[in-house]
């Protein structure tokens, strides 16, 4: 008798790619969007000291608690709301389609955007629906209040800024799409994974409107802040809505030794509030000198990272791969990215590695 085990595996999930994840190994890398700063030895002996000392042993406790009051205060948690935590980011927006899975229920965002919103639609079982940047990778007002009408999604998302094309949107724009949402009881999910380089947080506008954004969930993460092997996000809302999300979450999803670090890096933040100065500054020096180069077309970054079209985004992609520069190409992800490729902003000797690489690619 023949067995075929996988016909007990969901046929979506079989048509699905997973996650790419490209080989890094004696590379440049500039492809994920990682802080390219490391700790300094007297700081990694103190971490290392510390994570010597948690009691792995035994499940995540107390520290866990210790760490959402150290978020809380790090961000100024805004009066009537809570916080909750993530393995990632990627956690977080995998509990909010668990939570939102109601009969005929849709995630919505604009395109091209974070893959993983389309994904856990997908694995959840939910529909998606992506509506169009326009060719400025500005929100279509017009197009995206459409198809919050005609569908009336369970969660918008709104990256804040973008990935991948770094840019933060018009807050007018924003503000009457949350307004919409709230006219279906609909969820906005404002994701603000690059906050550190961003010069702005829709943070200030919850504290500041708490009302117009009451159905308004925020979510960081602490990867871009320095911490991207330790897989730690967090999502703010008011305390109703944390309160029934978190119920979802797995009973001991952040580990001691991830809180520990989260903790440590926490009493460090001027440490990690001078790299992100520092990739500021490095950012609008790679721009410019991007802008210089014949044929190349760099877009306005709030990120780490710089999206840059290019007149052949392969060719230019194996020409920095071959001399030893790991970037992320984008072309095919969205037409609207066509001939685009993804640089991430690295440290000085890094960033001019990348220019005369890809000045030779090109």
């Amino acid at each position: 008798m023949s067995m075929n085990p996988l016909k007990s595996i969901r046929q979506d999930v079989q048509s699905m790619h997973a996650y790419a994840i490209q080989d890094s190994t004696g590379m440049v890398k500039l492809d994920a969007m990682e802080n390219p700063y490391s700790l300094s030895p007297e700081l990694q002996s103190e971490l290392g000291a510390r994570l010597g000392a948690v009691a792995i042993n035994r499940y995540p406790g107390a520290r866990i608690e210790d760490l959402k009051l150290e978020l809380a205060h790090y961000v100024d948690l805004p009066r009537g709301h809570a916080l909750m935590l993530g393995n990632g980011s990627d956690e977080l927006i995998s509990l909010l389609a668990m939570a939102c899975d109601l009969p005929g229920a849709t995630i919505l965002a604009p395109e091209p955007g974070f893959v993983m919103y389309a994904m856990s639609a997908q694995l959840q079982g939910l529909r998606f629906v992506g509506v169009p940047l326009d060719a400025n990778f500005e929100l279509d007002e017009a197009a995206m209040l459409a198809a919050m009408r005609e569908h009336k999604p369970a969660i918008t998302y709104l990256a804040y800024p973008n990935n991948p094309t770094a840019n933060l949107w018009d807050a007018a724009v924003i503000r009457r799409l949350i307004a919409e949402a709230a006219t279906f009881d609909g969820l906005v999910v404002m994701d603000e994974a690059y906050q550190p380089f961003s010069s702005a947080t829709w943070l200030d506008e919850m504290r500041a409107h708490p009302a117009a954004n009451a159905n308004v969930l925020l979510m960081r993460t602490l990867s871009k802040f320095g911490l991207a092997g330790v897989r730690l996000g967090y999502m703010i809302g008011t305390q109703t809505l944390v309160h029934e999300i978190d119920k979802l979450r797995p009973p001991y999803n952040v580990s001691v030794l991830n809180a520990e670090c989260a903790l440590f890096a926490l009493e460090h933040a001027d440490v990690f509030a001078v790299q992100a100065a520092e990739i500021r500054e490095q950012r609008a020096q790679l721009i410019d000198a991007l802008a210089r180069l014949p044929g190349v077309q760099p877009f306005p970054s709030d990120g780490n990272m710089v999206l840059v079209r290019v007149p052949d985004a392969h060719r230019a992609f194996e020409g920095l791969k071959a001399q030893g520069v790991l970037v992320k190409n984008v072309s095919k992800m969205h037409p609207l990215l066509a001939q685009c490729l993804r640089l991430t902003v690295g440290t000085p000797a890094e960033n001019a590695q990348l220019l005369r690489a890809l000045q030779t690619a090109l």
